[in-house]
């Protein structure tokens, strides 16, 4: 084992090596999205910090929204950590939020490796809209476009409007986000929200410039991005006034903070998974890992292992009656 490993791991957990293994990451989404990118950047860098330094091979099992790659870590996956999935936040807490679904999996006895990225959401608005000020959500209907019902281009709105009184009004069914975006340019519909910043920054690079024909109306995050607060960016979550609409934003919120999550089998030995997070936290601060994310325009703002099961577990926690505000929204 070489030298960066060693100082990456407990010599307790040293000893365990992955030398002659294949690890493979399942990815619950096709090719070339945001999903993909993250598993595919993590995969290239995280063999040399595992002890042995195995193969580390991404796979693509798209479906069901990211439901099928969740069933099969859960269910039947190996469970020696040669086996890691990565899916959508959402699929980590739908089951709470609908109570008729029944998913053969339980997201909080997933075993988190970390997630990725932390992502802020926001809403973006075209120039031809005329809306400038955050407080025209609550007195002004904003057209808005949206992906699939049930995406977070439908829910945040969605959660926006029941629990704070905004007036978007959202005509989903686009086919992405850049279609939501070429119709916001197209000024078919007058913005988009529930879409990740990073997102953004690809689609809409002079979004913070003047001249560009959009620019982000309000970050849907209880702290929002460095860039975006330097730049004077709102918080939707300011608009709250009782203290019952600030827990349900910041429970809804907490899904933000593990945009990108790497989940293992319940049943992978305690020491295995200690070992797989310091790899994971070791690949996510790894220079050759940074400089290959700049030279793609990738924001990497990791979560540890830990912190993403606290969070899970404290959304699963949560009182009902805060939850059911989401549910009631989201409906």
């Amino acid at each position: 084992m070489g030298m960066s490993q060693a100082a990456t791991l407990a010599p307790a957990l040293a000893q365990q090596s992955f030398e002659g293994k294949t690890i493979t990451i399942s990815i619950g989404s096709s090719a070339g999205g945001g999903l993909d990118t993250f598993a595919r950047l993590v995969a290239r860098h995280l063999g040399k910090h595992v002890p042995g330094n195995p193969d580390v091979v991404p796979q693509n099992v798209p479906g069901a929204g990211g439901n099928i790659v969740a069933s099969q870590i859960f269910n039947l996956a190996p469970k020696d950590g040669t086996s890691i999935g990565i899916t959508f936040p959402g699929i980590l807490i739908d089951p709470v939020l609908n109570t008729d679904a029944r998913p053969d999996f339980a997201p909080s006895k997933f075993q988190y490796l970390g997630s990725a990225h932390s992502e802020v959401l926001v809403c973006v608005v075209n120039q031809a809209s005329g809306f400038k000020d955050l407080n025209r959500a609550l007195e002004t209907e904003i057209v808005i476009g949206a992906t699939a019902p049930g995406s977070t281009t439908s829910h945040y709105p969605a959660v926006a409007n029941s629990i704070l009184e905004s007036k978007f009004r959202v005509i989903s069914g686009y086919k992405g986000s850049r279609e939501v975006t070429n119709a916001v340019e197209r000024d078919e519909v007058q913005g988009i929200c529930g879409v990740g910043w990073s997102t953004i920054k690809v689609q809409i690079p002079d979004a913070l410039e003047e001249g560009s024909f959009a620019h982000v109306f309000a970050q849907e995050d209880t702290q929002g991005h460095p860039d975006l607060n330097a730049a004077g960016v709102p918080l939707m979550y300011d608009l709250a006034q009782t203290d019952e609409q600030r827990q349900v934003l910041e429970w809804f919120y907490s899904q933000n903070s593990f945009a990108r999550p790497f989940i293992l089998p319940p049943e992978v030995p305690a020491e295995t998974v200690e070992m797989l997070r310091a790899a994971f936290d070791a690949t996510m601060a790894d220079p050759e890992l940074l400089a290959d994310a700049a030279g793609m325009g990738i924001d990497v703002q990791p979560r540890t292992g830990a912190e993403v099961q606290e969070i899970v577990q404290r959304m699963y926690d949560a009182p009902d009656e805060i939850v059911q505000k989401v549910r009631d929204a989201i409906k």
